[in-house]
Order: structure tokens, then C-alpha cells, then sequence
């Protein structure tokens, strides 16, 4: 999804607040519309909590919220056991509200309503301001609870300083409710949609169809006239109507049926160029009925900004804002579908009629209509309505008047650590920034579309055997112990890794004791003159064959380089046992966050001295946020503008996979160093968490050149580019650089926070070194 809304802008309209709670009737991934596209645009500067409709589980045997995340928006749906009275509903659906509140410290809210019915249980609350985005009128759909509608609608007005219209005729009638009131019909995401001008790879379920298509994407429900989709279908056997959505509300057995109309279900958001790609007419077969009267449809401008011709029943919105332009062609009836779609296909596409589109379109972008949005916010912003959601105190940032004494760059363990301590230990205020939409950095994880927790970029495991990282990092997550276990496929036998005696013995067929494995290594040792390299040092320790097997194809798919061009530290992180231990580490700490990384990086940074800003360059805000210092935790190459070139770092690619069983294979990750196939390692991510499911969810770790750094590639050759680096940046005042990328080490997490909390010591130093200097000033001045 293109998304260049400007962060400055966006963060002083939202600096009066410390979250958005945006409830609605519409779920998360259902159809991407309105409320995604304003939510993720919001959360590039705010933490936002999509509170869903509650789920009622039989599974649920006590009232929960089952959280996800998608990119920076966290999903909350409110699971209820079933039998609950309308009463129970509404408390439950209270309880599990304040839970998330209290969990996430939020102090000040901004309340968005898409539906007047979840006041029922957030009536409570104080917000420090409250939104009503009306995008349809809610009372004309089928089955609404229109008096309840109306009567929670008419509180919520009440409460409201500002109320946004999904449309120019809803803006006319929502006008007469609350004085100030705002017309923010349908935008568009043109670069997302505009891809579709260029002929893109059709879709298969799609790619036998004949032409002409006739095409629309949308929910299929009351709104849609199935009588003139019959009857064009009927009048032109030759033309092929393709409707992509879910159908919902209505019985299947009412739609019509014909050998030239097909219903390809639902699509997600980003596949629905493709489809359009190869439409000759987009198509808005709409009832004119009460559901209809107020809509204005998000995908008019949609269909345009890919270039498609579009035929529409006489919606008002429509008819107003594009049919008077000549820009969507409008008819009332089969036959007049049929007149006007033929017209278009018999014509030629003129470039007259493109230009006018792309200036109307131009005025329409889903980034512009979110910073008016928040600057109407802020403007009618009522300065009485400073209570706080649940405490006292608030957690305001006040962006423009005071500086920050740290912006950091890169909310991964460096990062985060750093803030933690700058804010905690020394009262610092710390802006953290992250071009990634999320926290955690290559240690995030989330909940799947399945309920499952997995690990976005590839397993992680916490071990030490530091005391004090352990104490410090348990500040922040309880922990469930586990202990990583790892086997190798190896000729399609699985054996354990690192090789220890079961895997000798499997491997050879032998019976050997301890003793006898260490005489048989001896025996196949090729000892170097000086092991200097990955290579030398697994020869030295298991010899040609072991190394061949286990290390050579593995290594190489890994780095990217045969082994004897690796330094030696790569290999001599991983011991050969002599016993029938089978962990991967041998660390007295072992253990996986209880909760997740994701949320240990949540309490971590929970603090009222840290401002993040997710999905943030910064470059784009440096000189826009006064700080007196930077931490850096990036490539410290592109810090430098690769002024000596680029640093290689090696990326990974993840195929991510859910599977309907309950388990795929015998432990969390087995490896295949074989270069038969492209992936290095499959991994189980139910082993890590502990997690109990129907399903499971796997990836594929492919290794790569091209995409986000994860490490470094430890050579001579990049150690004296390193070198360069490291000089310049030991002399560039202000700023100072940890972690992986910055200092160029393949250093484990708890490497990195050791690392990070000796900078804290050094700043801390440093900061007491200037302190007694400005009183010594003081007192001679004195």
C-alpha cells in the first residue's frame, strides 16, 4: 500500500494524544476499506487498537481478547463464552476494553467510532477527544437495529466535537445532526490501483475467462441489483460479468446464474489490481434502496485510478461527483448497461478522459484525507476535554516545545534497550524511530491469521549466561523455559546438530562410547597450520566428511561464500559433543519471552519518556525533532552514504506456510544443508512458544543478497572496509552506533544488549563528566 503521508504534519496533530481506539462493526479482514486505510496511516505516528466486534467461541470458557497485529494496528476481538444476556455482553465487552487501556498505559485517547453501538460499553470513558467517522448509514442496511441505532447515535453526537461524512449526500443529512460536521467522501490509493494500467500477470482463477469482462469487487450483499446482473447477463450471452467479494447477508440461492457470470469469492486488498488489469468495463450494479441512498463507494475512484471505464446505477454520490464530469458512464437498467458499456467497448480510450481522471484523482489521495482529518481534530480539539482514560498522569509528548535528548534510530534490541535506560536510568527523553511499521526489530513476532504466534524473520531463541542480562531483560517478560533442540536432514535422515555421539552413531552405524567418538574424530581431524577460516576450523574438529555433510552446502547457501573464504568465528560458535546432549546451546539461560518478543519490546518501552514513531525514515524527521545526541542502529555503511563503498550483509527470505495438522516435524527447526534445495532451515514456531492448535505454521529460511541486512559477513576483505567505517564514525560528533548493522558483528541478542547497556554506562559517564563541568563553570562564575 503506497503511503507518503507526512510525519511531521500527522504527529503534531496528534501530539494531545498517546493512542487511537477505533471501534467498529467492520472487521479487520474483511475488506480493506475506510477504516484500514485511515488506522494504518494513523499508526505510522500513534499506536492504534482496532477493537472488533466480540466473537463468540464455544471454545471461550471466560471472556478474552484475542490480540493480533497487522503491520502497526493491533487487532483486539473480544472471544465470549456463549449463553452471555445483552447485559453480560456489554460488561465483558467493558472489562476486556479497560484490560487493554490499563495493559498499554494509555492515558489520553483519541476515541474513533465507526459505530454508535460500541458506546454501549465505552460510555465511560474520558477521552481526550472523541470522532465520529460516519462512512455509511448504518440504519438502512438489512437486519440493522435501527431505533438502538439511532438513539446510541444521537449520545454519541452529543459526546462528539467532530463528526466526518463518508459522503456528500450522508454530509448533508449527518449536517443537521451536529453542527460541525465534514464531507470526506471515498479517497483512493492511485500508485496501489494505478499499477493496474500495465498489463499484470492474471490471476488464475480468472485467466480462462473470456472477453469482454465486466468487472466489480466489493462485498455482494442487499446493495447489489442481482436483478440487472441477470438481465445484462441474459441480454449479452457473449459479455462476461466477473463479481470478486464475499457474499454476506443474502442467500447464495438469490443470486443469478449463468454460464457467463462468474463469482470468484474474496480477494485480499493487494490482488485486486491484478484483477482489474484485465477488465474492459468496471461495473457498480447498485440497488437504489434504502441501503444505498447515503453510500458513496470507495471503489469509484478505485476503478479510475486503474484506468477502467466505469458504468454505475444512479448512486447520488456518484452521479454528483463523477457522472456530471463525464468521468463514470450512468445508467438505470440492464438495457442501459448494455448501450453504455458497448459504446465504451466499441470506442477507444481517450486520453482526454484519463487526464480529467487524474485530476480529479490528484485532489483524492487517502494521505491527504487523513491529515485534514486529524488537523479538523485538532482545531476542534475541546481544551476542557483533558481528562485521562484510566489515570492521572499523563503520558504527552509536547513534540515542538521541548527537545529530546536522544533520537535513536532502530527499535530492535539495540535500540530498545537503550531507550529503556536512557528514559528509566536517567530521565532522558528519547524519540525511537524504526522504518519497519512495528517494534521488536528481526525479533518480532505476531499472531497469523490462524491465531498462531510466529517469528516474522525467522526463529529466535534467548540464551545467556550473563546473570545480569537475564535479570535485566526479566524486568520485562516472564519466561518459558525451553531448551532448542535442531536436527540436520541429512540424506533424509534427521540427526542431531551440533554432532554429538547419537549423530556419529546413527551416521556410521556404530556403537561408540564417548571415548571412542573421541578417538574416531582424531582420526579424521585435518589439523591446518593456523585455522584462520570457517573451513579450518570444522576440518580441524570432525574432519572432511562430517564437515562436507553437515557444514560445506549449509554454509555456503547461508553466506553466500565457500567456507574457506568466512572467518572462523562463524563456525567456532557451534561445539561438538562428545555425549548424547542434543540442545543447540549449552548456556545456563534458556528460555523463550512468555508473551512474546513483541510484547517484552511493549513493556520494555513502555515508559513516559520514549516517543516511537514506527514506519519512520529518519532522515525524513532528524532536523524536524530537536535532540541533543543520536544513537544509530542501522548499516553503518548507508549512515555514511556508502561513502567507501558497501558493506556485504546478508538478507533472508521467509515463505511463511500454516498447514491443517497439528505438527509437521519432529522438532523446531531442522536444518538442510544439501544444495539440492534452496532453503537452509524449516522451522516450527509451535515448538518455540509452546503454543496448543489444530494447526501449525512453518517457514522456509531462504538466504539472499538483496533485502533488509540481518548480518554481517565476517571476511578479512569487509573487516578492513569495516575499518574505514569505524574511524569515520568514531569521529563524527553527537552520534554514536550499537548494535549488529552499526558495528558490523554477528553478535547474538544477548551480545547486543550486553553491548547496549555498556554504551548506557559510557553515556552515563559521560553525561556525569558534563554535569560536574557545568557546576565547576557555575561555581567560578559565582
Amino acid at each position: 500500500m503506497t503511503n507518503n503521508i507526512s510525519l511531521v504534519s500527522l504527529s503534531k496533530h496528534l501530539e494531545s494524544f498517546d493512542a487511537i481506539i477505533c471501534f467498529s462493526h467492520l472487521r479487520w479482514d474483511f475488506v480493506f476499506q475506510r477504516p484500514q486505510h485511515l488506522m494504518t496511516r494513523f499508526s505510522k505516528a500513534i499506536p492504534v487498537y482496532f477493537f472488533e466486534e466480540p466473537v463468540v467461541s464455544d471454545g471461550a470458557h471466560l471472556p478474552h481478547l484475542e490480540i493480533r497485529r497487522e503491520d502497526a494496528v493491533t487487532i483486539a476481538t473480544p472471544q465470549l463464552p456463549p449463553g452471555l444476556s445483552e447485559s453480560d455482553t456489554v460488561d465483558a465487552q467493558r472489562v476486556l476494553l479497560d484490560s487493554l487501556l490499563a495493559q498499554h498505559s494509555i492515558n489520553r485517547a483519541l476515541l474513533w467510532y465507526y459505530t454508535p453501538l460500541s458506546l454501549t460499553f465505552s460510555d465511560h470513558l474520558a477521552p481526550a477527544a472523541t470522532v465520529y467517522d460516519c462512512m455509511d448509514e448504518l440504519t438502512g442496511f438489512l437486519g440493522a437495529p435501527c431505533e438502538r441505532l439511532r438513539s446510541s447515535e444521537k449520545q454519541l453526537m452529543a459526546r462528539t466535537k467532530v463528526v466526518f461524512a463518508g459522503g456528500h449526500s450522508l454530509f448533508k443529512a449527518k449536517k443537521k445532526l451536529h453542527e460541525n460536521t465534514h464531507a470526506f467522501p471515498s479517497s483512493v490509493d492511485t500508485k496501489h490501483f494505478g499499477a493496474a494500467r500495465q498489463k499484470l500477470t492474471e490471476p488464475a482463477d480468472q485467466a480462462e475467462i473470456p472477453h469482454p469482462r465486466l468487472g466489480f469487487y466489493g462485498v455482494i450483499d442487499e446493495r447489489m441489483d442481482v436483478d440487472l446482473i441477470a438481465k445484462l447477463a441474459a441480454l449479452r450471452p457473449d459479455w462476461h460479468i466477473v463479481l470478486v467479494g464475499p457474499v454476506v447477508k443474502i442467500s447464495l440461492e438469490t443470486l443469478p446464474k449463468a454460464a457467463n457470470i462468474h463469482y470468484l469469492g474474496s480477494k485480499t486488498y493487494g490482488e485486486l489490481p491484478a484483477y482489474i488489469s484485465s477488465w474492459d468495463v468496471a461495473i457498480m450494479p447498485f440497488a437504489i434502496n434504502d441501503a444505498t441512498r447515503f453510500i458513496s463507494p470507495t471503489k469509484t475512484p478505485e476503478y479510475l485510478a486503474a484506468g477502467r471505464p466505469v458504468v454505475s446505477t444512479p448512486i447520488v454520490d456518484v452521479v454528483n461527483d463523477y457522472g456530471r464530469k463525464d468521468l463514470v458512464a450512468i445508467a438505470a437498467d440492464a438495457a442501459g448497461f448494455a448501450k453504455e458499456i458497448n459504446q465504451i467497448i466499441d470506442s477507444k480510450e481517450s486520453n482526454d478522459w484519463l487526464s480529467r481522471v487524474d485530476s480529479t484523482l490528484a485532489k483524492l489521495s487517502w494521505d491527504t484525507t487523513c491529515e485534514r482529518m486529524m488537523k479538523c481534530v485538532a482545531d476542534t480539539l475541546d481544551e476542557e476535554a483533558t481528562a485521562p482514560v484510566l489515570a492521572p498522569a499523563s503520558k504527552l509528548f509536547n513534540l515542538a516545545a521541548k527537545p529530546f535528548d536522544y533520537l535513536i534510530v532502530g527499535a530492535g534490541f539495540a535500540g530498545a534497550v537503550l531507550a529503556e535506560r536512557l528514559a528509566a536510568g536517567s530521565g532522558k527523553r528519547v524519540l525511537l524511530v524504526d522504518r519497519r511499521p512495528h517494534i521488536g526489530g528481526n525479533a518480532y513476532d505476531y499472531y497469523n491469521d490462524a491465531g498462531i504466534l510466529v517469528h516474522r524473520y525467522g526463529p529466535h531463541i534467548f540464551h545467556t549466561n550473563a546473570e545480569r542480562i537475564w535479570k535485566y531483560l526479566s524486568r520485562f517478560t516472564t519466561w518459558r523455559p525451553y531448551e532448542h533442540r535442531v536436527l540436520a536432514n541429512i540424506n533424509s535422515k534427521l540427526l542431531p546438530i551440533p554432532i554429538n555421539l547419537t549423530t556419529i552413531n546413527t551416521l556410521y552405524k556404530l556403537n561408540l562410547s564417548s571415548e571412542g567418538m573421541q578417538v574416531f574424530l582424531a582420526q579424521r581431524a585435518e589439523e591446518p597450520e593456523t585455522i584462520r577460516t570457517a573451513k579450518d576450523v570444522v576440518l580441524a574438529a570432525v574432519g572432511r566428511d562430517l564437515y562436507e555433510k553437515f557444514f560445506e552446502g549449509y554454509t555456503r547457501k547461508q553466506w553466500g561464500v565457500d567456507p574457506s573464504k568466512l572467518d572462523k568465528s562463524v563456525t567456532a560458535r557451534i561445539p561438538t559433543r562428545t555425549n548424547t546432549d542434543d540442545r543447540y546451546f549449552g548456556d545456563t539461560y534458556q528460555a523463550m519471552p512468555k508473551c512474546g518478543y513483541t510484547r517484552l519490546f511493549e513493556n520494555m518501552l513502555d515508559h513516559p519518556n520514549i516517543k516511537v514513531m514506527v514506519n519512520t525514515d529518519y532522515r525524513e524527521i532528524v532536523k524536524s525533532f530537536r535532540h541533543d545526541r543520536l544513537i544509530y542502529t542501522g548499516p553503518v555503511d548507508e549512515f555514511f552514504d556508502y561513502r567507501f563503498g558497501r558493506l556485504p550483509y546478508r538478507s533472508l527470505s521467509f515463505r511463511h506456510v500454516t498447514l491443517d495438522r497439528p505438527q509437521f516435524q519432529p522438532t523446531a527447526v531442522v536444518n538442510y544443508p544439501s544444495t539440492d534445495v534452496p532453503y537452509t532451515r524449516i522451522t516450527e514456531y509451535k515448538y518455540l512458544t509452546g503454543q496448543t492448535h489444530d494447526q501449525t505454521s512453518i517457514s522456509y529460511e531462504t538466504p539472499c543478497d538483496e533485502g533488509d541486512p540481518y548480518y554481517p559477513v565476517p571476511n578479512p576483505e569487509n573487516a578492513v572496509l569495516y575499518k574505514k567505517y569505524e574511524t569515520l564514525a568514531a569521529k563524527t560528533p553527537g552520534v554514536w552506533f550499537a548494535g549488529r548493522l552499526a558495528t558490523y558483528r554477528y553478535y547474538n541478542m544477548d551480545q547486543v544488549v550486553a553491548q547496549s547497556l555498556a554504551l548506557y554506562s559510557q553515556l552515563s559517564e559521560l553525561d556525569g563528566s558534563l554535569a560536574q563541568d557545568e557546576r565547576t563553570k557555575q561555581s567560578i562564575v559565582a
